[in-house]
């Protein structure tokens, strides 16, 4: 018997889920709410949610994640009455086993639930209990557990990787920490930037040389797909490599064996493959740019890094954790973090990511060398800049940010609806209409909020389709 959650606003159905999954068996508790089915998550220690997608206080797809993390580590299905290719491909990105439109066959409900419990008992037969030793990796936010949830996985296999993810997302540290918590460990990790290797000399620093095998070739030289035997042998930047080396790669990655330049004699090595790249490697195949068969080789598993900005909650630990490794490179003191700084860190865009953030960083370390709290005013001046260009537009396209409390004397109660309706538009502006965000600055739950945005009259213009909704009614 299992503990079900289903997280469903609509009456009809989750009373249909409800009764599927009681013949089943199992326990089922039900919440309207995407605030109650948070706690429910926490409170209930269920093993599977079944999670609606339009609630009336939130996305159900967009807080995936944080239904993962639950205590309990659930299997979560997302069950939706809208079909939406995007969002399947999100959910299944997110780490939902399964995605369902309503109105569900029994049939097909009943099997899904039933595979998805017998899925999740044997993941936890065989889940290891060490921890993932991630010292550089810091963070906590749900984007990065997701990500360190396949990163465990491929530690504990020996099958390709391929990581996916922009500039600066920490893709070689990732592939450091699979090796680190592998069964090579101890064996050799070896690095290739395949974007600086020269064309014609990819084949000879990969699969080396006898000597004589051409112009400057001196003596015998071993290739890093030899040095790497035993080990991990890492791609960085697979997009770049030739085409035509592209084709000998797969060869090794099928046979093991290989033939250094100018030799007769076939040379085998047993290394296990990473590889990372930020382009778009299924782009690349469709322009004839890079293999197809390579990439269904290198993708075994894929994982996708996310960009700092989908992970601003980790901002905090990431300077926390930069600071301390400034301190012991310069030795000029443990500093404050301004509230200012942390502002904003946490409200660019970092199009650059972690490598970015920690430049950013130092440079401001060493521009407040003997003052004891880092502030906005010692980043980089093309980073305030940036902010303060995408806040003064943002105000220019709306003056209501811009207020006086009022001009003369007025009845209380007037200026206080007044106060409050220039609050929330003030807050809608800066939040960039994440209800989520706006919620949180302004210490509110989301039922709340949008019951005082429906008093005050002023729209929420959110980002995401699902936000601009009819508005649910207040819980009071």
């Amino acid at each position: 018997m299992a503990q079900i959650l289903i997280v469903e606003d609509d009456p009809s159905s989750s009373s249909f889920f409800r009764a599927l999954c009681r013949t089943l068996g199992h326990e089922v508790k039900v919440a309207a709410t995407l605030e109650s089915g948070l706690h429910g998550a926490q409170s209930e220690s269920p093993d599977l949610i079944l999670l609606d997608v339009h609630l009336p206080d939130g996305n159900g797809l967009e807080s995936l994640p944080q239904f993962r993390l639950a205590e309990t580590s659930p299997v979560v299905i997302i069950v939706t009455g809208l079909g939406d290719a995007n969002g399947a491909e999100m959910a299944i990105k997110s780490g939902a086993w399964d995605y369902l439109q309503k109105p569900v066959p029994p049939q097909e409900f009943t099997l899904t639930v039933t595979r998805a419990l017998e899925f999740r008992q044997v993941e936890r037969s065989r889940r290891t209990m060490r921890a993932l030793k991630r010292e550089a990796l810091v963070g906590e936010s749900p984007p990065l557990m997701t990500c360190l949830d396949l990163v465990a996985k491929a530690a504990d296999s020996d099958m390709s990787v391929l990581l996916a993810g922009e500039t600066g997302t920490g893709k070689e540290v990732v592939a450091q920490i699979i090796h680190q918590n592998s069964a090579r460990a101890a064996h050799p990790f070896v690095v290739v930037d395949c974007s600086s290797l020269p064309e014609n000399l990819v084949e000879s620093v990969l699969f080396g040389h006898t000597k004589g095998a051409f112009t400057g070739a001196a003596e015998d030289r071993v290739g890093l797909v030899k040095k790497a035997d035993g080990g991990t042998l890492f791609l960085d930047e697979i997009g770049e490599m030739p085409l035509a080396s592209q084709k000998n790669l797969l060869r090794v990655l099928q046979e093991r064996t290989f033939r250094p330049v100018g030799s007769a004699q076939e040379v085998s090595s047993n290394f296990r493959l990473i590889a990372a790249t930020n382009r778009n490697l299924e782009q690349m195949v469709q322009q004839k740019a890079f293999r197809d068969d390579l990439l269904y080789r290198l993708k075994t598993l894929q994982i996708h890094l996310p960009p700092l900005r989908e992970r601003k909650e980790d901002c905090h630990l990431l300077m926390i954790h930069f600071m301390k490794s400034f301190h012991l490179k310069y030795g000029h003191g443990l500093k404050g973090i301004g509230s200012d700084l942390l502002e904003v860190v946490e409200n660019y865009g970092w199009p650059g990511n972690v490598r970015e953030l920690k430049s950013a960083l130092e440079y401001a370390y060493l521009m407040a060398a003997y003052f004891p709290t880092l502030l906005a005013q010692h980043l980089p001046a093309e980073i305030r800049i940036h902010r303060l260009r995408e806040t003064l537009g943002r105000n220019e396209a709306d003056p209501n940010i811009h207020w006086i409390p009022f001009s003369l004397p007025q009845p209380l109660e007037e200026f206080r609806q007044e106060a409050e309706r220039k609050y929330f538009q003030f807050l809608v502006a800066h939040s960039k209409g994440v209800a989520k965000e706006a919620a949180q600055i302004a210490g509110l739950s989301l039922p709340r909020l949008y019951a005082l945005l429906r008093e005050t009259g002023v729209s929420l213009r959110a980002k995401n389709s699902a936000a601009e909704d009819a508005l649910p009614e207040a819980d009071g």
